[in-house]
């Protein structure tokens, strides 16, 4: 069996089970056997074959992004420059812009094309040193378009560029040929879209917009008790505009997540609590909207809700190619400590996911983790635009 010793490494295992911030393991090596971690040891302990000396180098987990809409097809520029120069979004979108200019260029768009632009997208998170990205459809609104959304997340794990989490989103937004109709558009969903995909394994996960101008709570729900009956696992949008209880009912569904969570009150946070639902934080939205509501962190925080974050990487709300951002914008903005917001792109971001594959180092995992020029975690997400990264492994491979 071939084996690699990374030998003196501080190590950020980011293990609950471990009694120290961060996880943190100084001058340990790690062994990789056959992709996986097969010990996590002092430094001078270990032998093998091959061995890569890191002189005290920082190993963490890969990242993870649980939140994003890389897959789409032109581009919101213009319109965020109009706005800027004071035209109402109202305008933008009675001209044809905003979410439905988004469909219609990612219906146009050849999929070798989206994969090209997505691949192209990619590249800043692979060197920011992420492993594993959810990738939300939510820009086809019908089958063909989000079927071939799912193809193109899909192709992108198996041509080796990232590790994925595939969400069905096609309960996004109303297309343009639903109009004033989104009891209509939610049946096409649930008795086409949703059980079409999910029959052929195309998807993970099922995602709703819960909001005053999303799906309502009544329309989450039927969208829900649908997956339910289906086996599918449910998350969901809630709770960044208003209160409708969206948070609650998707822990009252078993989900994975509740999203955004910027109005969420206490009656939600102890449901979430209950349930085990991960709180995922997006900051990205929050600035760029410039929002002022902000998650309700103290109660987070005493009911013992895990909280993720995420870059919700998107054309309209949050154009940002950058984990490392949405943890400095998370601990700037939302008081997040630089632990919490490594537990949000590490271990509490693959509960999200659902993916014990990923969040944490410890022997008997895989071998997902980076390797970064510095010995100190908070560094990563002190100074931006610092290329920190030396190695990303995979299954204990090197992928830069």
């Amino acid at each position: 069996m071939s084996a690699t010793l990374w030998q003196n490494a501080t190590v950020a295992t980011l293990d609950p089970a471990l009694d120290t911030a961060y996880g943190l393991l100084p001058q340990h090596d790690v062994l990789v056997r056959d992709g996986h971690i097969a010990a996590i040891a002092p430094g001078g302990s270990l032998e093998a074959e091959h061995c890569i000396p890191l002189d005290g180098a920082l190993i963490t987990p890969s990242l993870v992004d649980c939140h994003t809409h890389l897959i789409f097809g032109g581009s919101r520029a213009n319109e965020w420059e109009m706005r800027q120069n004071g035209v109402s979004y109202q305008q933008i979108s009675a001209q044809g812009g905003g979410i439905n200019s988004t469909v219609r260029a990612t219906r146009e768009t050849d999929e070798d094309t989206l994969y090209r632009l997505s691949v192209e997208r990619l590249r800043n998170f692979q060197h920011e040193g992420v492993g594993l990205m959810e990738l939300k459809t939510g820009y086809g609104l019908n089958l063909e378009t989000e079927a071939k959304t799912l193809r193109i997340a899909q192709r992108l794990q198996d041509e080796g560029h990232i590790r994925v989490s595939r969400t069905l989103l096609s309960a996004h937004a109303v297309p343009p040929e639903f109009k004033g109709r989104p009891d209509d558009y939610l049946d096409e969903v649930i008795r086409n879209i949703m059980p079409t995909l999910w029959q052929q394994g195309a998807f993970d996960c099922v995602d709703v917009f819960c909001e005053n101008v999303g799906f309502t709570l009544e329309q989450t729900e039927r969208l829900f008790q649908a997956a339910r009956a289906l086996g599918i696992p449910i998350k969901g949008h809630t709770e960044q505009l208003s209160l409708l209880g969206g948070s609650a009912l998707v822990a009252q569904y078993g989900g994975w997540s509740a999203d955004h969570v910027e109005y969420l009150d206490e009656a939600g946070v102890a449901a979430m609590a209950a349930h085990d639902t991960v709180a995922v934080l997006l900051p990205g939205a929050f600035y760029f909207l410039r929002e002022t509501q902000k998650p309700p962190m103290d109660l987070l925080r005493q009911y013992g809700v895990k909280m993720a974050v995420a870059s919700d990487f998107n054309p309209g709300t949050s154009p940002f190619a950058s984990l490392r951002l949405a943890m400095n914008m998370a601990c700037v903005q939302f008081g997040l400590t630089p632990l919490e917001a490594w537990q949000g792109v590490t271990v509490h971001a693959a509960h999200a996911l659902r993916r014990d594959d990923f969040g944490c180092l410890k022997e008997g995992k895989p071998a997902h983790f980076n390797v970064w020029n510095t010995d100190t975690p908070v560094d990563i997400i002190y100074e931006l635009g610092r290329p920190f990264l030396r190695h990303r492994v995979l299954d204990g491979r090197i992928t830069n």
